[in-house]
């Protein structure tokens, strides 16, 4: 199985690295581009029985490697 996570900063937090994307893509002269939040993508190979144990396996990398709870949120799904 295949899991793909995203990681994001919560809504309430400060996207600094987003604020810079935004501010080159408005330079470069993109326009309608309002505002950019960056985030994190992964991809990972589970060795799994079955779905569930792939979502556990998932969570518990997301909750204490993957994301910073604190100020992330995360998401993902199973092929």
């Amino acid at each position: 199985m295949k899991g793909k996570v995203i990681v994001r900063l919560k809504s309430e937090v400060s996207d600094p690295q987003g604020m810079t994307i935004q501010q080159t893509v408005s330079k470069l002269g993109f326009e309608g581009v309002r505002k950019v939040r960056a985030g994190k993508y992964f991809e990972i190979e589970l060795d799994a029985p079955d779905r569930s144990a792939a979502e556990k396996t998932l969570h518990g990398l997301c909750d204490r490697i993957l994301a910073n709870p604190i100020i992330e949120d995360y998401t993902f799904e199973i092929e």
